[in-house]
C-alpha cells in the first residue's frame, strides 16, 4: 500500500523543529508522530492517523512540552486572532455562482486598488461587495485588494501578516471572501489579491516554532527574510505555492500581486517567481480563463516579464514606480529625494516610450546606475502597471495626503487622462476617481505596548530625518488616524468631486470603445514636448493625448482633427495652416482623432 503524500492528511503539519507534537482538536488530544522518511518529501512532517476526519472545530498543536496550543500554520479561520486555536473550513462549502465569468486578460484593463478596511464604513468584505455595482459603472475591470491575510489587531494595512492562509476575520473571514469573489465576478469584475512573501509581521509569527520559515542570515527591510534558499527551502516553497494556489483555486482569484518581490532572497537556480509563473499557467489551463501574476518591483529589471523561453520569470505584468514618479513630479513639483531624476518632462516622455526612465541610467537616490532597458518587442505596454496614485505613495506620506489636497481640478483631471491614456495598465487607488480629500495614512493596531510604542516612535523617527514636525507626523496607534483613513462617500455627489468622477468614467469608457487607447504596442508610441511650455503630446496610432501641466495657456501642434475629450472648456482647434494647433487652457489634458 502507498503511503500518503506528506502533508495530504487534514492535520499534518511540517514542524522539523519538535521533538513531540500533539494535536488539540476540539475538547480532545491526539498524539502526532513522524511521517516515515522513506517517502520522498516526507522529512520534518508529522502525521495524525485518528484525527477526526469530518466536523468543524476548533483546533492547534502542542510542541514538545509546551501547555498552550499554536495555531496551524496552514490555518485558513481564525476567529479568535493569530494567538488563539485555528479553526477548521472546508472551502468546497461554498456553492459558486460564478459559472458565467471567462475571466479577463489584462491588455486593456483598468485596475482598482482597495483596502477592505477603509474601503467602507462597515470596513468588511460584505461592504465593499455593495460598491461592486459602482465600480462596475465607473468601468472597473480589476479590483486589486490589498494583503487580506490575518494579522495580530482589529487595523492594520494588511502587510504585517503572520498566517497567511487565513482571511482576517474582522473583514468577515474565508467564507465572506468567498462570496466577495462570487459577486464581483458576477458583476463582471476579476479579482487580484495582494499577497506578502517576503516578511512576516511582528505579532503572532509562530513559524519559526515549527521549521526553518526564515532565514535570519538574509534580512530585508521588514526583518528576517524567508528562507528562499537555505536549507529545507523546497518545503518553504511549497507552502508559499500551495498559498498561492489556494487563492487561485478555492477562492477563484482571477491573479496575485506579488508584494516587493525585490526583497526576495532567492540564489535558486528555478527562481520562486518562475514557479509562480508556471503555476498561474498550470491554473490557467485548468479553469480556462486567464490567471495573472504582478510583481511589485523596484528593479527595474525586464527578466520578470520575458518569457521563460528567453530565460525570464514569464510574470504577466509588474507595477512601474517610474511612471508615477514622473507624472507626480511634473504635476505638483516636488522634486526631492527619488523624486529629483524625473524633475522634467522628458522624463515622463521617456517613461511613456521606452517603459522605464531608469532602464541602465544613473540614479542619484542610489547613487549608482540602476535598471535596464526593456525589449519592446518582446513585453507589450500593458506588462507595467501604472498609477497617480496607489497605497504606498500616498500612505508613505508623512502625513498620508493624496494629491487632492495639494492640486486643483485642473491639475487632477490632468493626472487622469495622463494614467488612463497611457500606454500601460493604469491602476486607480480608492477614492482617487472622485478626489477624495480623507487622507490614506499609516495605521496600525498593535495590541501589545512595546510594540505599539516601538511603531508609533519608528515612523516619528523616519520622518524627522527628512525634516518634518513629529507633531505633523499621526500617530499609527491612533484610532482616529484610521477613521480619518476611511473613505467619505457623500463626497462623490456634488461640486468637483462628481466632475472628476464623471471624467474618469469618461475616459475608462473611451478606453474600452477605442482600440488605439489600449491595444497597440510600443512600436506604434511616439511622444513629443516642449520642456519650457511644459507640454507633452502622446501619439499612439491614430490617437493623439495632449497634456498641459503648465498654469498658462499652450498651443500644441497635432495631426488629430476630431476632439473627442477636453478637461476644461476653451479648447480649439485650430486648422489654420500646418500643422494644426490645439488651443489649450492651463492645467488641461484633451484627446484628439485623426478621423
Amino acid at each position: 500500500m502507498t503511503s500518503p503524500t506528506p502533508g495530504s492528511r487534514r492535520f499534518d503539519v511540517w514542524a522539523p523543529k519538535a521533538t513531540t507534537l500533539t494535536l488539540l482538536a476540539g475538547e480532545n488530544k491526539f498524539p502526532m508522530t513522524r511521517c516515515t522518511e522513506e517517502v520522498p518529501g516526507s522529512e520534518g512532517w508529522w502525521t495524525c492517523t485518528n484525527a477526526p476526519a469530518h466536523g468543524e472545530f476548533e483546533y492547534g498543536y502542542l510542541l514538545d512540552q509546551d501547555t498552550h496550543a499554536l495555531p496551524d500554520p496552514r490555518s485558513r479561520r481564525q476567529p479568535h486572532g493569530v494567538h488563539s486555536l485555528s479553526h477548521t473550513f472546508d472551502p468546497s462549502a461554498h456553492e459558486w455562482r460564478d459559472g458565467a465569468w471567462q475571466g479577463r486578460e489584462l491588455t486593456g484593463a483598468v485596475i482598482y486598488e482597495l483596502h477592505v478596511g477603509t474601503f467602507t464604513s462597515a470596513g468588511t468584505l460584505a461592504g465593499a461587495a455593495q460598491k461592486l455595482d459602482y465600480l462596475a459603472e465607473l468601468g472597473v475591470d480589476f479590483i486589486e485588494l490589498l494583503p487580506v491575510n490575518d494579522f495580530n489587531g482589529t487595523h492594520n494595512w494588511g502587510y504585517d501578516g503572520v498566517l497567511w492562509y487565513a482571511v482576517h476575520e474582522g473583514y468577515g473571514g474565508p467564507a465572506e471572501y468567498q462570496c466577495f469573489v462570487d459577486a464581483a465576478h458576477r458583476a463582471g469584475i476579476g479579482v487580484i489579491q495582494d499577497v506578502v512573501y517576503n516578511h512576516l509581521g511582528p505579532s503572532g509569527n509562530y513559524l519559526p516554532r515549527f521549521g526553518p520559515y526564515l532565514n535570519e542570515d538574509a534580512g530585508n527591510t521588514w526583518g528576517d527574510s524567508v528562507n528562499l534558499d537555505g536549507g529545507g527551502s523546497d518545503t518553504v516553497r511549497r507552502y508559499i505555492l500551495d498559498n498561492a494556489a489556494m487563492w487561485l483555486r478555492d477562492y477563484h482569484v482571477d491573479g496575485l500581486r506579488l508584494d516587493a518581490v525585490h526583497a526576495f532572497k532567492d540564489e535558486r537556480a528555478l527562481p520562486l517567481l518562475e514557479e509562480l509563473a508556471q503555476l498561474a499557467d498550470c491554473v490557467s489551463v485548468e479553469s480556462g480563463r486567464p490567471v495573472t501574476m504582478i510583481a511589485e518591483s523596484d528593479l527595474n529589471d525586464p527578466r520578470l516579464l520575458y518569457s521563460r523561453t528567453r530565460n525570464g520569470d514569464g510574470l504577466r505584468a509588474q507595477w512601474s514606480d517610474d511612471f508615477h514618479h514622473a507624472l507626480h513630479v511634473n504635476l505638483s513639483g516636488e522634486a526631492d529625494g527619488y523624486y529629483a531624476d524625473f524633475d522634467s518632462i522628458g522624463a515622463l516622455a521617456k517613461v511613456l516610450e521606452y517603459g522605464f526612465f531608469h532602464d541602465g541610467s544613473y540614479s542619484s537616490f542610489r547613487g549608482r546606475h540602476h535598471g535596464r532597458q526593456i525589449d519592446r518587442t518582446a513585453v507589450h505596454p500593458s506588462a507595467l502597471v501604472v498609477c497617480s496614485q496607489n497605497h504606498d505613495q500616498i500612505g508613505n506620506r508623512a502625513a498620508g495626503d493624496r494629491l487632492s489636497k495639494n492640486l486643483s481640478y485642473g491639475q487632477l483631471a490632468v493626472a487622469a487622462v495622463a494614467t488612463l491614456t497611457s500606454p500601460f495598465t493604469p491602476m486607480l487607488f480608492m477614492g482617487e476617481e472622485y478626489g477624495a480629500s480623507t487622507p490614506w495614512q499609516f495605521f496600525t493596531s498593535h495590541p501589545e505596548p512595546e510594540l505599539a510604542q516601538a511603531t508609533a516612535a519608528g515612523r516619528i523617527k523616519e520622518f524627522e530625518h527628512m525634516g518634518w514636525d513629529p507633531k505633523m507626523v499621526p500617530d499609527p496607534q491612533e484610532p482616529a488616524t484610521f477613521r480619518r483613513s476611511v473613505l467619505d462617500w457623500s463626497e462623490a455627489a456634488s461640486g468637483d468631486h462628481a466632475r472628476l468622477l464623471d471624467l474618469y468614467k469618461h475616459l475608462t469608457s473611451l478606453r474600452r470603445t477605442t482600440a488605439e487607447l489600449s491595444q497597440p504596442g510600443f512600436a506604434n508610441i511616439s511622444v513629443e514636448f516642449a520642456e519650457a511650455d511644459k507640454w507633452l503630446l502622446l501619439r499612439r496610432d491614430g490617437i493623439e493625448v495632449a497634456l498641459n501641466f503648465s498654469p498658462r495657456r499652450r498651443k500644441v501642434p497635432v495631426q488629430g482633427t476630431h476632439l473627442l475629450l477636453a478637461t476644461e472648456d476653451g479648447v480649439h482647434l485650430i486648422p489654420d495652416g500646418s500643422p494644426t494647433l490645439l488651443q489649450m487652457p492651463g492645467h488641461c489634458a484633451a484627446i484628439i482623432a485623426k478621423r
